[in-house]
This record gives C-alpha cells, structure tokens and sequence, in this order.
C-alpha cells in the first residue's frame, strides 16, 4: 500500500509541475512519407481480384502529385500550429536553421520531405537533407545499414515471445483474411490470397529476419487498398465498391500486424528504433527554439512508438497502423522555473481528409510510458532504456 502511495504522489507531483509549464521552445516530428504508388510486389503474386488494379500516375514507390498536395496542407496546417505554440512565426519564412528536415533517401521521402516544407513555409525554398540514393541511411534502416549487434536466434525468440508464434498471429486475424478475400472480390471458392504457410527465419544476410504466410501476404494487400482509397482511385463504380472507411480499418489490422513481427518485439524495436531515438533525444535536448522533422516510413514511426510504450491510435485506422503522413510529434515545454518537460502527440489526418487533401488534422496527446508528461531528463533516460542493444530492454 506505501508503495501506491508514493507512486500516486509522484504521479500528482509531475502533473503538477508539467502544468506549470508555460511555452514549448522546441518541436522534433518523425514523419512517415506521403501518399504513394504501390512497392512491387507488395500485393503479391498471386493474388486474385474481380476488378482489375487500377492505374497509377507516377512509378512504383514514388509519391503522388495528390499525396504532395495533401503533405502541402499538412504544412500549411502544421505551420499554424506552430506559430500559435510559439515556435514559428505566423507568417514570412523562418530563420536560416531554425527548420531542419532530414529525409531517408528513397524517392518517397525526399519528395514528401520538400512537399511539406513548400506547406510550412511556402516560396521559402526551406532545405531538405538527406544522403545519396546510393547510400543506406542508418536512422532509418537501421537493420540494413548494420549498425546495430543482431542475432537472428535472439530475434526469432523475442518475435514468438511478443506474438505467441507467427501461425497464432494468423489464427488471430482470420476474420480480417476472410473479409479481404471478400473486398477482393475475385470469387474462387479456395479464396483470393497466395497459400504460403507461415513462418519467420533468418534473412539471407543476417541482417534481419523474414516473415512468410497469411500476415507478409495480407499485409501488402491491405496497404495497397488503402493506398487507392486515399489517392482516389477506389472505389471508382462500378468497380472496387468494397473498398471503403470501414473496410479498411478492418483491413488495417493486417497491415499493422507485419509490426508485430518488425519493429513492436523488445529485440527489435530496440534495433530497428536505436539510430533515430538518438537523433530525437539529441534534437529534444538542443539549446535553441526550432523544428526538427524526420521523414522516413511506418517501420520508424511504429518502432519508435513500441520504444515509447504508445499503442498508436487514430481516427479511420487500425490501432498500429500508421497512414500516410502520420507521425509522432515531440514538444519541448519550459515552464518559468527553466524546468523542461515532454509531451508527445500523434498526428494523423483520416482516410476520408487524406482522399480529399482537407485541412483536418487530429493531434491527441499519448501517453508515453503510462504518462501524459515527462520531464526531459526522465524522458531521455526511459528512451535511452528502451533502444539499449547491449542488454535487453526493460518495460
């Protein structure tokens, strides 16, 4: 009973302090890319529709020209935001180094990255980093860059451990596997979806691991679904009718499931968050008032949200399922005693606010650890924890 006691108060201590809390100086966004065509392969071989895919404007992987008009009115929505909090002026453009954005280097990032920042801060030519396309950026694939220790064996352990084995993870979702055969729509009595039996082994490099079955299928195809539904581009009657808001959350399970497997187990959040954490923990500690945004995937922004302890939740999506532009945004807040404390929220805009590029963005504050507000020197320490690959980490 003392102990309760004491963990109440110091719960009602932090609230109170953090309330005291008067500005935020400091803003760090890790931003997944915008609204793309699909990856090759990502619905795969084998799978069978009654209507046929539709078209897309650009090459595969890359952004839209709709997914850069949406990212636009996000930064024109974002730069309100933070011109209230204090952090941007309302109007003209920021002073040199007072906006940084860091892309990964695919054609998705960078696009997206200099997309939004014409909607921060338009006609201001703000500039977008980001390494060679011949490079692997180790903030973001980490795993692939090999900056990490990995055991595969330790991985596969702690994968089964989180999920309770891949073929479970399956058994879970079927009702959503039998709901995707049904928006498929290909009516063979055996189902729509490639038959692979599950599974999850080393990768060839041993780099990673990779997963096999109903999830690796299933998950590509519900992205896929998403995607068209945002860009525009189902339904389109009379064909896709089955693609819609609530299907798709539905569907969206699927899609968030493949992070049970990559990025959600301790083993791997800590590798697959590591790099970044760092660079955000740096950003959150850095003297002066700015903005820092990073650009990268849903593997970053689920990994970093599992290192965090935050589900991931949103309007018009599965829980775990992070949409186009959504991103985990860091605020700095100083109270008048120089005090600094953290507070994250998840900003996301709707499938329907995504298809139609509208200015309505949802912002929530999460809690991070079992709390709404940390001060900054508990939040780094619970962050530096968490990404630890020298021993595992603890929750």
């Amino acid at each position: 009973m003392a102990q309760v006691l004491i963990a109440c108060a110091l719960v009602a201590v932090t609230s109170a302090s953090a309330a005291a809390a008067t500005r935020v100086d400091r803003v760090v966004v890790v931003m997944r890319h915008g609204i793309r065509a699909p990856i090759v392969g990502e619905a795969p071989e084998g799978t069978r529709t009654g209507d046929p895919w539709p078209s897309w404007p650009v090459p595969a992987e890359h952004l839209t020209p709709h997914g850069a008009r949406a990212l636009e009115v996000l930064g024109r929505s974002d730069r309100a935001w933070f011109a209230k909090l204090g952090v941007l002026p309302a109007q003209g453009c920021p002073a040199s180094g007072q906006v940084r954005i860091w892309t990964n280097t695919a054609e998705r990032t960078i696009a997206s990255g200099e997309a939004f920042a014409e909607g921060l801060a338009p006609g201001c030519g703000l500039p977008v980093g980001h390494l060679a396309a011949s490079e692997v950026d180790p903030l973001f694939e980490p795993l692939r860059a090999g900056v990490a220790p990995f055991d595969p064996a330790a991985a596969i352990a702690s994968i089964n451990a989180h999920t309770g084995g891949v073929d479970r993870l399956a058994a879970r979702l079927k009702p959503q596997l039998e709901e995707l055969d049904r928006v498929l729509g290909c009516g063979a009595p055996t189902g729509c979806q490639p038959e692979h039996p599950s599974g999850v082994k080393p990768s060839g490099d041993g780099r990673g691991v990779d997963l096999s079955g109903p999830i690796r299928d299933a998950s590509g195809t519900a992205q896929v679904l998403l995607l068209q539904y945002v860009e525009g581009l189902s339904p389109s009657p009379p064909r896709w009718r089955a693609v819609e808001p609530g299907a798709l959350k539905r569907l969206g399970a699927l899609h968030a499931a493949l992070f049970n497997v990559f990025t959600r187990p301790p083993y791997m959040t800590a590798r697959q968050a590591g790099p970044l954490a760092r660079r955000v923990r740096e950003a959150l500690a850095a003297p002066t008032t700015g903005v820092d945004v990073f650009v990268g995937h849903d593997t970053n922004v689920t990994a970093l949200g599992a290192a965090l302890g935050a589900p991931l939740s949103a309007p018009g999506y599965a829980t775990g399922d992070v949409p186009p532009g959504g991103a985990l945004v860091f605020l700095r807040l100083v109270d008048d005693a120089g005090r600094r404390w953290i507070e994250v929220r998840y900003q996301t805009q709707s499938p329907q606010a995504l298809r139609r590029a509208r200015d309505a963005v949802s912002r929530p504050a999460i809690a991070v650890w079992g709390r709404r507000v940390l001060s900054l020197d508990a939040f780094d320490r619970r962050l530096s924890d968490a990404v630890r690959t020298d021993a595992s980490p603890s929750r």
